[in-house]
């Protein structure tokens, strides 16, 4: 088990010769650290929402990765099991804009026929992209006392990241799909948020699976956060966040990737059943990346903080596993 500092009042993630800052090392249940970054090659900035409909699945990510700004928009529909993948790589990065706070300020990108934006207000959140077949127009409002966890993980004084995990955020709004518009009910409608701030290692592989319904949602990392003290593993219930101070170990095959993984550790006993498996590759030499992110449900449970066992059967949402060269 770890022993992890919970954050409580807002915090610089660097000191001023770029270097992490000791004082930004734990949790927090809201988004409190400026990710102040400074030089360049190692530096990676990132959003990335995650949405699950009753008829879709959505991705749209803006990335800021230094050589290089890797953005996507990807849809699947449910139904059909057809999918509808749109990827820009911009040299150097040029035109995008990530702001050094999660929940504040205005995220844009774009390249290639893809254009996207993520307006950040006390209100909630909107984010719309705009691409030849897809149009995206969503609203995820804000809600108050309801938690989100933030994670500080350091290799070292030179290596470290922030990332905000905003697991089952309420959604609504349209999904445009070759001039036909879907509408994006707010019930049965979850988003996930992915904001991520840091200066990584050349080479890192970690697993994430994020899963919600209306009153629960469970957050789950892996191999990147081992053996540093500090995870990114939690359980909501009701907006409450329950922090998981366990690293965890993931059962998974890589040769078949649709068979069930398993995710277990002190206070998580999980299955994901996939349904579907969608793979993510990049390789422009110096960088390179494959992603495969399996949607599927899980069942289990995990243990909350007052101890009993929350039951997790049913959540939708998916697992993967990233390997980066970065």
């Amino acid at each position: 088990m770890t022993h992890e500092i919970q954050i409580t009042e807002p915090v610089d993630l660097c000191l001023p010769d770029g270097r992490l800052n000791p004082a930004a090392v734990g949790w927090s249940r809201k988004p409190l650290h400026r990710a102040n970054l400074r030089g360049w090659g190692r530096r990676k900035r990132w959003e990335y929402w995650g949405v699950v409909t009753p008829a879709h699945i959505l991705g749209v990510v803006a990335s800021d990765l230094d050589y290089a700004g890797v953005h996507s928009l990807y849809l699947l529909d449910r139904v059909s099991g057809k999918e509808i993948a749109v990827d820009a790589t911009v040299p150097l990065a040029r035109g995008a804009v990530l702001p050094d706070r999660s929940g504040s300020g205005r995220v844009a990108a774009s390249g290639r026929g893809l254009r996207i934006e993520i307006d950040q207000t006390f209100d909630g959140t909107t984010v719309r992209a705009h691409s030849r077949r897809v149009e995206v127009d969503l609203t995820m409002p804000a809600v108050e006392d309801r938690d989100a966890l933030g994670v500080v993980v350091g290799w070292s004084r030179k290596r470290f990241q922030y990332t905000v995990k905003d697991v089952g955020r309420p959604v609504h709004g349209t999904i445009t799909v070759d001039g036909v518009e879907h509408v994006v009910p707010a019930r049965g409608s979850y988003a996930t948020l992915d904001h991520g701030r840091g200066k990584w290692p050349y080479r890192m592989t970690w697993n994430w699976a994020a899963g919600a319904d209306a009153d629960r949602a469970i957050q789950l990392g892996g191999k990147w956060t081992d053996g540093t003290g500090t995870t990114e593993n939690a359980v909501f219930e009701d907006g409450r966040l329950h922090k998981i101070g366990a690293d965890l170990r993931w059962e998974y095959d890589r040769a078949d990737w649709l068979k069930p993984w398993r995710i277990t550790g002190s206070g998580v006993d999980v299955t994901f059943e996939p349904f579907h498996e969608r793979v993510a590759r990049t390789n422009l030499g110096v960088l390179a990346s494959e992603t495969h992110q399996c949607f599927g449900r899980f069942s289990g449970w995990a243990r909350t903080s007052d101890g009993h066992k929350l039951d997790l059967d049913g959540l939708t949402g998916w697992a993967e596993e990233a390997r980066n060269r970065w």
